[in-house]
């Protein structure tokens, strides 16, 4: 009988796993023939949604019966690889690929990113009737918002000038959740199933090099014979590989807490205008609400932590603000892009609570920081938005960077009221205990502290560079 066991990445397990292959216990109670994890602190729904879970999906017996290889495969040998598994074609495909190439035993592996319930669910059956000898599931929700999400939030990283790197935060999580699955079941490899156009065969890898460069890296689309839909069809087929039933959309989508992206189909020709029906997370501008919302952001050094004044947590604050905001039209773009691997590409983007968190960072910094910082800031931010898109989150230069964002802006700290209306986030007000700005110093009225008088001198002196360059023209004209 299959296990599926809950525990959290953070809490150190209270007992075994029922299932010896199973490296992460927990106290658990049976229901249904599942072994569920509970927590003092969350009823048993909400942990079945938020904490990390591991289902066993096989015993030794049932591996071996499986069709699991001891031997030498087409391409080489591996004993046991981790695969980046969605339960689609793909993927499904992947695992009988893998155990026929490498003669190696797989462990499916998934990540709730906050792409949604349904894309989670049926997966146990999947990842088995595809000949997968286990698969893992863990829910990296807050930790993606907290230490992914935040940072690059805090920092005003945007990636040619529109994309606020959905994509690219969510995949050094996973990533990084794959490197410590291999430890945890004694894997010597990974392998996912990014195609060889994509900035996403990059993030993962690098990633991969990063955290523990000795893991073998496998990358079937980079190897395989298989060159679209019908290809991948007839290999499940051959193999007795259930083909999974979904309806395939004509869109290419990648969705997470942060935002969904859409590529693909008429996108692929930048003159034409996307369909209404096309988004998911947002309502056209135009079909929202004729009255404005009014919200207000709490933020302490740079992070936000409350929603008119009620404190949350990072991804419990996020998902909130997907619906507001999706309900306002907000958080919507359309861009062409230049991907990592050379190539342009069009997208569109809905990243609605992503919206209004980066307008509220960006309106409480004008309060708190100077100009010199923010003009810094602001150039460090760019790159800080291409090291992310490029998939080097674990370079020390964005580490380095980080740390400067993380001092620069531990006085932002106060509070944005916003105006939500049909696709627009304006501001209404900032209220900040570090504000640099002083009433006494801006009143057009005079005051002790600024002198009107001192700015003729302020403009001799700045403007000297210019007026002697004109003297100097002067003089050669009237040679």
């Amino acid at each position: 009988m299959a296990h599926l066991q809950l525990t959290t990445s953070s809490t150190k397990p209270l007992v075994h796993a029922p299932n010896p292959e199973c490296k992460l216990g927990a106290k658990s109670s049976e229901f249904g023939g599942v072994a569920f994890v509970h927590r003092n602190t969350r009823n048993h729904s909400q942990a079945c949604k938020s904490q990390a879970i591991q289902a066993v999906l096989a015993s030794d017996k049932e591996t071996h019966a499986s069709g699991a290889t001891n031997g030498r495969g087409l391409r080489g040998k591996l004993n046991k690889v981790v695969l980046a598994y969605s339960g689609g074609l793909d993927t499904s495909v992947i695992v009988p690929w893998l155990r026929e190439n490498y003669g190696c035993e797989v462990v499916c592996f998934t990540a709730d990113v906050g792409q949604g319930i349904s894309e989670l669910e049926g997966l146990e059956a999947k990842a088995k009737a595809s000949g997968a000898c286990q698969l893992v599931v863990k829910d990296l929700t807050e930790e993606f918002v907290k230490d992914y999400v935040y940072p690059c939030l805090r920092a005003g990283a945007v990636y040619e000038r529109k994309y606020l790197l959905g994509t690219s935060m969510a995949r050094p999580v996973i990533a990084k959740a794959m490197v410590d699955v291999a430890k945890e079941v004694g894997a010597d490899a990974v392998a996912h199933g990014c195609t060889g156009k994509g900035n996403d065969q990059v993030r993962f890898e690098l990633t991969f090099f990063s955290l523990n460069p000795d893991l073998q890296v496998v990358a079937p689309w980079r190897e395989w014979d298989i060159t679209g839909r019908e290809d991948a069809i007839e290999y499940a087929k051959k193999h007795n590989v259930p083909v999974p039933v979904t309806k395939k959309s004509i869109y290419s989508r990648d969705r997470n807490l942060w935002h969904l992206s859409h590529e693909g189909d008429i996108l692929e020709d930048p003159a034409n205008e996307p369909k209404k029906d096309m988004y998911m997370m947002s309502v056209d501008p135009e079909d929202a609400p004729d009255k404005p919302e009014y919200l207000e952001i709490g933020i302490v050094s740079g992070i936000p932590v409350s929603i008119n004044g009620k404190e949350l947590s990072p991804a419990s604050l996020l998902t909130e603000l997907n619906g507001i905001g999706g309900r306002h039209g907000i958080g919507r773009i359309d861009m062409v892009e230049n991907r990592l691997v050379g190539m342009k590409s069009r997208g569109v983007y809905e990243t609605p609570g992503g919206t209004i968190l980066a307008a509220a960072c960006r309106e409480l910094e004008s309060l708190t920081l100077d100009r010199e910082a923010i003009q810094f800031k602001d150039t460090m931010a760019l790159k800080y938005a291409e090291l992310v898109y490029a998939g080097r989150w674990f370079d020390p230069l964005r580490e380095s960077m980080d740390a400067f964002m993380e001092n620069i802006t531990k006085t932002t700290t106060g509070s944005v009221m916003l105006k939500l209306y049909k696709g627009s986030v304006t501001v209404a007000s900032r209220k900040s205990p570090y504000s640099l700005y002083r009433e006494d110093i801006s009143s057009f009225e005079s005051g002790q502290i600024y002198d009107q008088a001192d700015a003729a001198g302020f403009i001799r002196l700045y403007g000297l560079p210019m007026r002697v360059r004109a003297m100097l023209e002067k003089e050669k004209g009237n040679k």
